[in-house]
C-alpha cells in the first residue's frame, strides 16, 4: 500500500446510501416548507421537477466518467484531464469550500434544533460537540465514515417512506379526518403563487436540497467495485429522487396549504417547525415534533458527515496533484487523509460565528454562498462529461466498452448546463428588481461567482495552462 493512498473500503451498500444520504437533510425536511409558501404547491413541484431532470443528466455524466475513471476528488481530475488544468484547480478550490462551509451550514442548523428541546442552552456548546462527532467519525477509516453514512441515511429513508405512507392515507381521509384531496391546490392564489419569478427563486432552494448526489463521483475512488457498485447507483438514483423529492413534496403541496404560518418562510428561529412535523400532528401523533427533530438532526449530521468527508478527500487529491500544499497529501495508516480532514474541520468552525453575530443573519449568508459553489461544481460535470466523450471517441475508442454509458448524450450535458446557467444567474433576481439595487444583496448571493472565477483566470494566467486537444486527453488511470 503506498505511503498516499486512500483505500478502497466502501461496499455497493455504503455507496448507493452515500449517494442519498448527502442530499436528505435540511433542503428537503425544512426548506421545502419555504419554496411551498414561496411558489405555491405547483410552483413548488415544477421547481423541484425541473432540477430533479437536471441532476439525473448530471448524475449519468458523473457515472460515465467515474465508472472509467474512479478516483476521489473526481470533478477536479476530470476537468484537469478533459477541459483545462486551471479549470479543474478552480473546480477543486470551490468544491472543498462548497461543502466546507456546508459543514457549517449544518451546524449552525444543527445546534438551532437542539434549541427545541434546550432552549437556554449557548448554540456554540452543540456546534463544537457536533463538529468533533463528525471528525472523530471521518477520522476513523472510510469504512466508519462508510458504515455510520449508511444508518444516518437509513434513518432518513425509513421517515420519508413513512411520511409518504402516511400523507396518502391522510389525502384520501383514512387517518387525519375528511379527505384533503386537492383542495390545497386550488386554493387563493395556487397553485402558483407568485408567478415566474417565485417559481426562479425557488430554484436555488431546489438546487441547494439536491447537493450532495454527487458524492457518489467523490467516493468512487474508495469503492470496492467500481465499474459495477457505480453504475448501480447511478441507475437507482431516478427512481430515489422521485420518491424521496418529488412525491415529498407533492403531499406536502396537498396537506398543507400555502399560506399556513408554520411553514417556513425565511425565518430561520422557526427551523424546528418542519413541513413533515406538520402532517404527523395532523395524522395525530402528539410526538411528532419530537420525532422529527431527532430525525432532522440526524439528517443535518448525516449531511455534515458527508460535507467533511467530500471536502477532506478534495483537499488530499488537489494536494496529491501538486495544486495545495503537499502536507494535506499526508494518509494515515487507515487511508485517512488527516492533515486534509483537520484544515475542513477548521473551516467548519465558521458554525460558531452563528452564536456571536445572530444565528439566522450567518446561516443565510452561508446557506447562500454554499449554494452557488455546488451549482459551479455542476457545471464543471456537464463540460467534463461533454469533453470526455467526444475527447473518448475522437481517440478511436468504442462506447460500448464503457462500463457504463449516459442516455441521451449531447441532450444531458447541455441541457443541465443550460439549467445551472440559469439558476445561477437569477439566484438572487430581487435585488436588481425596484429603484435601487440592494448591493448588500447581490454580495451575499453572488460572492461564489467572482471568486470563483478569480481562483481560475489567476492560476490560467500565473501557469500558462490551455484547454487540451481532444486527441491529446489523457484517458489512463494514473492515481
Amino acid at each position: 500500500m503506498s505511503q498516499n493512498q486512500l483505500q478502497r473500503g466502501l461496499k455497493a451498500r455504503h455507496l448507493t446510501m452515500i449517494a442519498i444520504g448527502g442530499s436528505i437533510g435540511t433542503g428537503l425536511f425544512l426548506a421545502s416548507g419555504g419554496s411551498i409558501h414561496e411558489a405555491g404547491p405547483g410552483g413548488a413541484l415544477v421547481a423541484y421537477i425541473a432540477i430533479s431532470i437536471m441532476v439525473y443528466f448530471l448524475m449519468t455524466s458523473l457515472g460515465e466518467m467515474a465508472a472509467f475513471m474512479p478516483v476521489s476528488g473526481s470533478f477536479s481530475t476530470y476537468a484537469t484531464k478533459f477541459v483545462d488544468p486551471s479549470l479543474g484547480f478552480a473546480l477543486g478550490w470551490n468544491y472543498w469550500y462548497n461543502w466546507a462551509i456546508t459543514i457549517a451550514v449544518e451546524l449552525s442548523a444543527a445546534a438551532l434544533i437542539m434549541k427545541y428541546w434546550f432552549p437556554d442552552t449557548p448554540a456554540i456548546l452543540w456546534s463544537a460537540l457536533f463538529l468533533a462527532l463528525m471528525f472523530t467519525l471521518n477520522l476513523l477509516s472510510v469504512k466508519g465514515y462508510g458504515e455510520s453514512e449508511y444508518w444516518f441515511a437509513l434513518i432518513k429513508v425509513v421517515t420519508v417512506i413513512a411520511f409518504i405512507a402516511i400523507g396518502v392515507l391522510m389525502i384520501f381521509g383514512i387517518m387525519g379526518g375528511e379527505a384533503v384531496g386537492f383542495q390545497n391546490f386550488t386554493k387563493g392564489d395556487a397553485p402558483f403563487n407568485g408567478g415566474f419569478m417565485a417559481l426562479l427563486g425557488v430554484f436555488m432552494i431546489a438546487g441547494f436540497s439536491f447537493q450532495g448526489t454527487e458524492l457518489v463521483g467523490v467516493a468512487a475512488g474508495e469503492s470496492e467495485d467500481p465499474g459495477r457498485n457505480i453504475p448501480k447507483a447511478i441507475r437507482q438514483i431516478f427512481w430515489r429522487i422521485l420518491l424521496f423529492y418529488i412525491f415529498a413534496i407533492l403531499i406536502i403541496g396537498l396537506l398543507v396549504p400555502y399560506d399556513n404560518p408554520n411553514l417556513i418562510s425565511g425565518d430561520i428561529t422557526d427551523i424546528a417547525i418542519s413541513p413533515f412535523t406538520i402532517v404527523f400532528e395532523k395524522a395525530g401523533f402528539a410526538f411528532a415534533a419530537s420525532v422529527m427533530n431527532a430525525v432532522i438532526l440526524t439528517s443535518v449530521l448525516s449531511a455534515g458527515n458527508s460535507g467533511m468527508y467530500a471536502s477532506t478527500r478534495m483537499l488530499w487529491v488537489l494536494a496529491k496533484e501538486g495544486k495545495a500544499p503537499k502536507l494535506f497529501a499526508k494518509v494515515t495508516r487507515s487511508g485517512v487523509p488527516v492533515n486534509a480532514l483537520i484544515m475542513t474541520a477548521a473551516i467548519g468552525a465558521l458554525a460558531f460565528l452563528s452564536s456571536l453575530f445572530g444565528d439566522g443573519e450567518v446561516y443565510v449568508w452561508l446557506l447562500n454562498a454554499s449554494g452557488m459553489s455546488g451549482f459551479i461544481a455542476w457545471l464543471g460535470i456537464a463540460v467534463s462529461h461533454y469533453r470526455f466523450r467526444k475527447a473518448y471517441l475522437a481517440q478511436g475508442r468504442d462506447l460500448r466498452d464503457l462500463p457504463y454509458r449516459a442516455k441521451l448524450f449531447p441532450f444531458g450535458p447541455i441541457f443541465a448546463f443550460i439549467i445551472c446557467c440559469i439558476v445561477i444567474i437569477g439566484q438572487n433576481y430581487s435585488a436588481f428588481l425596484g429603484g435601487e439595487i440592494d448591493w448588500n444583496g447581490v454580495l451575499v448571493s453572488y460572492i461564489g461567482l467572482p471568486l470563483f472565477l478569480i481562483v481560475w483566470l489567476v492560476y490560467k494566467y500565473t501557469k500558462k495552462s490551455k484547454l487540451v486537444p481532444l486527441d491529446k486527453v489523457d484517458l489512463s488511470m494514473d492515481e
